[in-house]
């Protein structure tokens, strides 16, 4: 009985943790909005980033970027596709903002959903390491086109043109194709110059660091910065490390890509696999908010005098949707781009490896129901079915538990002042009894892992987004809006705490009967996805507990019946 009221007491304070961290979040004050741009007036932040000695062992040493034309009409250009519409501004050639079409404002569902925007001075840079060459602040020119992909075109192409420089000449080539978020970013370098162009490009993410607006408070995401290489993983960033210039990540490599990385939606810069290659992140100085960039830079074709030489890294900004990047991880060969890992970016917490099975079963499933809601609750069943056998054990232990709590009481009140009887007597009478006071825990312990990454499955899963059950959900993945859900699952918790053994400790029987309302105060502000599912366990583990009471019930009283 120690162990199960250590086991309680730690619930209880990381509960009460829990709930303490979520209230300071969530009265937080707001930022700071910005009254004017990313970089305030007067800053000296154009160069671009310069790689490090050993990147440049393939070409000759390049001296910094010199200071470029800043626009000072702030045009954009408008492409159209049919998944998103892009705005690319002429400094830089800069995509300042991305509107997905198959998402949903999360504020505003009258509004589609903007990944890079200006609200966020969030946007992807790419440039040119080298003398006269452009870089993220030039002022580009557009080549007259096509600005929208209709009719049967697969493919479009925004070409802009920067100022030939020492007789050479650069464009950036945009490619969009059609039912993808695959965005190629290409430069094309037509030395008519005298000498050899030997070059570096860097591909970049500028962010300021304040998380995405209308995300539950309750319910922290990670947004920031990864990395991915074959040796050294998956690692996150903190944007307070970045600040405090103590990031620690793989910076040297051949492989791999960049990302930043928000609940929900990804943007990742992926190189071509073996291309060696830099990563970097750093803060902005002279902002008006904190803000950094996060990038990497590689190696370009050298381009002899009278040749032309291109190249491109592919840019993926989108949803986290499991299939498109599982595909994307696919070598080229095979129709994807090489990003091992990429599925990564999905948030399913420390049992990934348990939560992406389990997201398969899910989607399969709402295959065949064609609805999401319906398709939790069925999954949720069959977890239940597939654990009944360890259920059944720890429901039967609590039965038992539950007959004998009167006799435990009478224990107590018998040696109130000798401990060490009371524990014997305690022990002789679980042995008689055949019960193991750890019997109803252990068969749950086991199961608590899957349900965790079940969990985290429903949280990180993108195809929830806006996914509607039923009546007045029409969102999963946000919460409930009349509390029905929360509400349901409070009193489907107070009817578990009704049928499980009561302990023969006040305190702990009143911890008992707070849990319900303290975990019930955290889920009034969960997706109702995650609510719904917490509501169909509950419900299926109350039938299960009543129905195996009942039977333990009636069969304690059959053996005490007098034999006719």
């Amino acid at each position: 009985m120690d162990n199960r009221r250590l086991l309680l007491l730690l619930v209880f304070s990381f509960s009460l943790v829990m709930l303490w961290d979520a209230w300071q979040k969530y009265n937080q004050p707001p930022p700071v909005a910005p009254t004017a741009g990313a970089v305030t007036p007067g800053s000296t932040d154009v160069a671009a980033p310069q790689p490090s000695a050993s990147l440049h062992s393939p070409v000759p040493t390049l001296p910094g970027a010199a200071p470029a034309a800043v626009a000072q009409s702030g045009e954009t250009f408008t492409i159209k596709t049919d998944l998103f519409v892009a705005e690319i501004s002429a400094q830089g050639g800069d995509i300042v903002r991305l509107v997905l079409h198959d998402y949903k404002d999360t504020e505003s569902k009258s509004k589609d959903f903007a990944l890079f925007d200006r609200r966020h001075h969030y946007a992807a840079q790419s440039g040119l390491i080298g003398e006269g060459l452009p870089n993220h602040k030039t002022v580009f020119s557009v080549v007259p086109g096509d600005r929208e992909l209709s009719g049967e075109a697969k493919t479009l192409q925004l070409r802009l043109e920067a100022a030939p420089s020492n007789g050479v000449k650069v464009s950036k080539i945009y490619t969009f194709t059609r039912g993808s978020y695959l965005i190629d970013v290409g430069y094309e370098i037509d030395n008519g110059g005298e000498k050899q162009v030997a070059a570096h490009a860097y591909y970049q993410f500028q962010r300021d660091t304040a998380a995405p607006e209308g995300e539950s408070r309750m319910v922290m995401t990670f947004t920031g910065p990864a990395v991915y290489t074959e040796q050294e993983k998956f690692q996150k960033v903190d944007f307070s490390a970045v600040e405090a210039g103590k990031a620690k990540f793989v910076t040297q490599a051949d492989n791999g890509w960049i990302a930043m990385i928000q609940h929900y939606f990804v943007a990742a810069w992926v190189p071509a696999d073996k291309l060696p290659r830099e990563y970097f992140m750093r803060k902005l100085d002279n902002t008006t908010t904190p803000t950094i960039r996060v990038g990497v830079i590689v190696p370009v074709p050298v381009a002899a005098p009278g040749a032309k030489v291109d190249f491109s890294v592919p840019l993926y900004a989108g949803p986290q949707l499991q299939s498109t990047l599982d595909h994307l991880a696919l070598p080229e060969s095979e129709g994807g781009i090489g990003a091992q890992g990429l599925w990564l970016v999905v948030d399913y917490g420390l049992l990934k490896y348990v939560a992406s099975p389990i997201f398969w079963c899910l989607k399969a499933i709402h295959k065949l129901v064609g609805n999401w809601g319906w398709a939790i609750v069925l999954l949720t069943i069959g977890i239940k079915l597939l654990f009944f056998p360890l259920s059944a054990a720890s429901y039967k232990s609590m039965a038992k538990m539950r007959n004998v709590t009167p006799l435990l009481v009478k224990l107590k009140e018998r040696h109130a002042g000798d401990r060490q009887k009371l524990n014997q007597e305690m022990m002789e009478l679980y042995k008689r009894e055949k019960i193991n006071p750890l019997g109803g825990c252990l068969p749950i312990a086991v199961q608590i892992p899957v349900f965790i990454a079940l969990y985290w499955a429903l949280l990180g899963a993108v195809e929830i987004r806006d996914a509607p059950w039923i009546l007045w959900i029409t969102d999963l993945s946000a919460s409930d809006p009349y509390y029905v859900l929360p509400v349901i699952m409070v009193v489907t918790m107070l009817i578990q705490t009704r049928l499980n053994p009561t302990p023969p400790d006040p305190i702990q029987a009143k911890v008992m009967m707070m849990m319900p309302f303290i975990f019930g105060a955290m889920f009034f502000f969960f997706p109702a996805g995650l609510v719904l599912y917490w509501v169909v366990n509950n419900t299926l583990s109350i039938a299960q507990q009543w129905q195996i009471t009942r039977m333990m019930a009636g069969g304690a009283k059959a053996a005490n019946d007098p034999k006719v």
